[in-house]
């Protein structure tokens, strides 16, 4: 993420400006015929903004997403969300894989887009083939 701030040369040249790394999603993705199963395998969030007392709360990889969704056909402009999976108060359960059926066979590009609970964006995009 860049801050807004990094534009204002005083803020620059003050050191105000942090910069912070990137989170790290990993997905499989299986192909049989038509279907495509897309299941998340691990997030990794990036900590150097992230309070001693948070992290130490969580313990596996599926609690620091709040939200997740995919678009199945992405054309390289805007996201569509054709699918997702969140949590809500009452049920805090996050699905982690999620199949598709295809219409017709060709090459795809798919997105996946995360957000954490901290609000960050994190996208993975895919180019798959389906029979």
């Amino acid at each position: 993420q860049i801050p807004r701030e990094v534009l204002e040369k005083k803020a620059v040249e003050q050191g105000d400006i942090q910069f912070f790394e990137l989170a790290a999603l990993f997905v499989n993705t299986k192909i049989k015929k038509k279907d495509l199963t897309v299941e998340l395998t691990n997030f990794i969030a990036p900590l150097d903004y992230v309070p001693q007392e948070i992290r130490a709360k969580i313990t596996d990889w599926k609690a620091w997403i709040d939200y997740w969704a995919i678009d199945f056909d992405f054309k390289g402009d805007t996201f569509h969300n054709q699918w997702q999976s969140y949590r809500t108060r009452k049920n805090k359960k996050l699905e982690t894989s999620r199949t598709h059926t295809y219409t017709e066979s060709g090459k795809y590009t798919i997105q996946i887009k995360v957000i954490d609970i901290l609000g960050n964006d994190t996208t993975k995009t895919l180019e798959i083939e389906v029979e």
